[in-house]
């Protein structure tokens, strides 16, 4: 018996040796190639990166994986409460995988052989590390095997709080949620120490699968399992039993964050912004690299901008009549589920869409467009509304298709089913209105910068973003027309001219290429012999074109690059008259050199970046301050603050043109269209057949440009001026703008002469006689002694000017520009 019982042992030591060397076989063999657990010490998960505005508003988010990393120092302690509940509630005294549990699963999935169902798991919030960050998510033994070895080997080498911080950060919530920061924003818009017990189990209970928790399409099983984490806390200790009732009965309360812009009406600046990250930092970057970004932009003056430019582009398009409807729909049945399916313009919240319902010559009834639920869907309310003929007077001129006519009720403007926007404004009797609204076609931008450091303040690229991304601030290539003058004038008075330098005023003939070109002043007419003064006022075409005949255009090209208005500008009379194309952003760059006394200037959207960890790694102040760094006050002077900038125009040739410009506002081209209650400075602009109207100005901290035209160069028709148009648009945004600043004046450079000369001679006058202004000249120079007009020569021998650059045709007609 006793040799029977040794012969069974000896069998059995030989089997056990044999299994266990078959198991260390095995546990070598997939443990050979295992990844190294020590590559989570140097974790990088992609973070979303974050657009800020300069007063730190969030404007805008960019990321492929939504997620915000937060340390577990940083995470609530119920938060952390609630996914050990869920997912492993021995996390804090467990090896790193869970007996107890492991033997729990073992026996449910031998229970359910045979009924189709997924086998159970048992993993542990440290065999998910390894799973996520390490491993792959077969569901096979080896992997099950791996990952097990795994999470033993991490929590020797990491604490328990390191793995549930790693854990926390990484996994994935829906809706393109990673991470516990980037779920609490993405579903409830809040940080995580705003969670509420209900919500804080709502998302410890998604990663299991968050699809099958969808907050609206799986809403009843979301609510159970939610539920279910809440008494899995009771259980554990960490809510008491009321906390829980109370918790249970709230509904999900899910509000999901919208992508994209954040900040009210700047959608072209933060479009324009990641186009700079982009190419300046790259795509992964840019979507991983967690950036922190704090731009320029100034919130109130940016929805100043909008407001301003939107009023100008609306006005402009109702003057020109109504277009027809949005789009037509059935009324029959159910209007608000039709017109729900049309999208509105979701940058513009002022105005609503709605469905006609009925129209007669006393009213038009409309049915406006429900508002969308939370998850999306149609809301169920449906309101209705009245326009009055009053509300929609200017839409009685019909501008549909060929259609050009005049109509006097509203039923020969609207019929039912046509979908239209709408507006609602109180009457001077505080009674609400509707208003028939349309989306302008005319387009246009605005642009403001602080002129002494390139900060562009505001930016509005057109009338809508939802509409059309295409920045008109940026991307537009259009004529600046005469709003290119001041350029040539600078060029002159930096070259022995002077603002009372007269040149004749007087028809000219430019032969080029066999083509004739006769440039002609708006409006016609000439005034004969006139300072650069009035010829800048006056925006005259025939002395801008002698003027820079005189002086060479090799010279005024070199201005033009200099400014920045252009980077090889063809060097032909016609390009004088802002032929050329360039942009917004280069205009309102180069009158800011103006305005600073000719400091060179390089716009900027952003002041700082810094990367996830906080290290600055771009600051625009390109101006150094060596004693700025130090730490206490030893009774040193004040720091210096240098600026290297280039110098790019004379500073008494900056404020000569500035002075001359001051006159357009005041006596010129933009006389009675700005009307700041301080020291302005500006210059219209007008192309041929008025296709691209400017108006750029400046106060002495504030440069904005405006331009207004069609996306394809189109006339607008007589009358559309910069005058006309851009200029009343740079009125309205620069008197809001300043209110409750205090005026300043230009700054008169040292050594710079005040003498009064006659406006229309340009020779010295008695002061305070008629037709005399106070004029600037520099050191050396004044008033002409004797009378003596440039381009009288021309005039005398009958001689047309012949230019021999080969361009020069294809410039002339291409359009002259610079109408007025």
């Amino acid at each position: 018996m006793i040799r029977l019982i040794g012969y069974f042992f000896g069998i059995g030591t030989v089997l056990l040796l044999i299994a266990a060397g078959a198991v260390a076989w095995y546990v070598g063999s997939i443990t050979r190639d295992l990844p190294d657990y020590e590559v989570l010490n140097s974790y990088e998960p992609p973070v979303t990166t974050r657009v800020h505005a300069s007063d730190g508003q969030l404007m805008a988010e960019y990321a492929a994986q939504r997620r915000l990393y937060l340390p577990i120092q940083a995470i609530p302690d119920r938060v952390k409460a609630a996914f050990i509940s869920a997912e492993d509630k021995n996390f804090y005294t467990h090896p790193g995988v869970d007996p107890v549990g492991l033997a729990r699963a073992i026996v449910t999935n031998v229970q359910n052989i045979g009924s189709g169902r997924r086998p159970v798991g048992a993993s542990t919030i440290t065999q998910q590390v390894a799973k996520n960050f390490l491993l792959s998510s077969d569901q096979t033994i080896s992997r099950k095997a791996r990952e097990a070895i795994l999470s033993f080997r991490i929590e020797q080498a990491y604490s328990k709080d390191r793995i549930l911080e790693l854990y926390l950060n990484e996994i994935f919530f829906g809706l393109n949620s990673y991470g516990i920061a980037g779920a609490a924003l993405t579903y409830f818009n809040k940080s995580v120490n705003e969670l509420t017990i209900a919500e804080t189990a709502y998302l410890a209970a998604l990663p299991k699968a968050p699809s099958n928790y969808h907050p609206f399409r799986n809403t009843e099983r979301a609510v159970e399992r939610r539920n279910w984490v809440i008494d899995r806390m009771v259980d554990n200790g960490y809510v008491t039993p009321a906390e829980a009732e109370e918790a249970k009965a709230q509904p999900l309360g899910v509000t999901p964050r919208r992508t994209g812009s954040y900040l009210f009406a700047s959608e072209y600046f933060a479009e324009e912004v990641r186009r700079e990250l982009l190419d300046r930092y790259g795509k992964t970057a840019l979507y991983e690299g967690g950036l922190s970004v704090r731009t320029t932009l100034d919130p109130e003056l940016q929805r100043l901008a909008r407001k301003s430019l939107q009023k100008g582009l609306i006005n402009f398009d109702e003057r020109r009549g109504f277009r027809g409807p949005v789009a037509t729909i059935d009324v029959a049945g159910d209007w608000g589920a039709a017109i729900g399916e049309i999208d509105p313009l979701r940058d513009v919240p002022e105005w609503k869409l709605a469905v006609v319902l009925s129209a007669d010559a006393e009213e038009v009834q409309i049915g406006l467009r429900p508002e969308a639920q939370v998850s999306g869907a149609t809301g169920e309310e449906r309101q209705t509304a009245v326009i009055r003929p009053a509300d929609m007077q200017w839409a009685f001129r019909l501008n549909i298709g060929d259609e050009r006519k005049t109509v006097k009720t509203p039923d020969q403007v609207l019929s039912p089913g046509d979908v239209i926007y709408v507006e609602q404004r109180k009457d001077d009797e505080g009674t609400p209105r509707w208003r028939l609204r349309q989306p302008p076609e005319v387009q246009g931008a605005l642009v403001a910068m602080d002129p002494h450091t390139g900060r562009v303040l505001a930016m509005v690229g057109g009338f809508s973003f939802a509409q059309s991304e295409f920045n008109r601030a940026t991307q537009a290539m259009r004529q600046p027309g005469s709003a290119f003058k001041p350029f040539v004038y600078a060029a002159a008075l930096d070259n022995g001219y002077t603002p009372a330098s007269v040149i004749l005023d007087a028809p000219i003939e430019i032969v080029s290429g066999g083509e004739v070109w006769r440039p002609k002043n708006y409006g016609g007419g000439s005034a004969g012999p006139s300072t650069l003064r009035l010829g800048i006022e006056r925006s005259r075409n025939l002395m801008t074109v002698r003027l820079a005949k005189d002086m060479g255009m090799n010279l005024v090209a070199e201005y033009s690059e200099r400014f920045g208005v252009y980077d090889d500008m063809l060097p032909v009379l016609a390009m004088s008259l802002g032929s050329g194309e360039t942009t917004v952003m280069r205009m309102v760059s180069a009158y800011s050199v103006l305005a600073n006394g000719g400091k060179q200037i390089r716009p900027s959207l952003v002041d700082r970046i810094q990367d996830r960890y906080g290290k600055t790694i771009f600051r625009h102040e390109e101006r150094r301050c060596d004693a700025c760094v130090a730490t206490a006050w030893l009774n040193q002077p004040e720091p210096e603050v240098i600026d290297e900038r280039e110098q790019v125009l004379d500073p008494m040739t900056s404020y000569q043109i500035t002075s001359m410009m001051e006159g357009v506002v005041q006596r010129g081209t933009a006389a009675g269209k700005v009307t700041l209650d301080r020291p302005t400075a500006g210059k219209t602009g007008t192309t041929n057949d008025e296709k691209d109207a400017w108006f750029v100005g400046y106060t002495p901290n504030l440069v904005t440009a405006v331009f207004i035209g069609y996306d394809t160069p189109t006339p607008m028709g007589r009358g559309a001026t910069g005058g006309a148009l851009a200029a009343p648009v740079f009125n309205e945004f620069m008197q809001a703008a300043v209110e409750g600043t205090r005026p300043s004046d230009f700054r008169v450079p040292e050594g710079m002469k005040l003498i009064a000369i006659n406006r229309k001679t340009g020779m010295e006058a008695p002061q305070g006689a008629d037709g005399t202004i106070m004029e600037a000249f520099k050191p050396g120079t004044g008033p002409s002694d004797f009378y003596s007009v440039i381009g009288m020569d021309q005039v005398a021998t009958g001689e047309a000017i012949t230019e021999v650059s080969p361009q020069a045709s294809q410039a002339v007609s291409s359009g002259a520009g610079g109408l007025y």
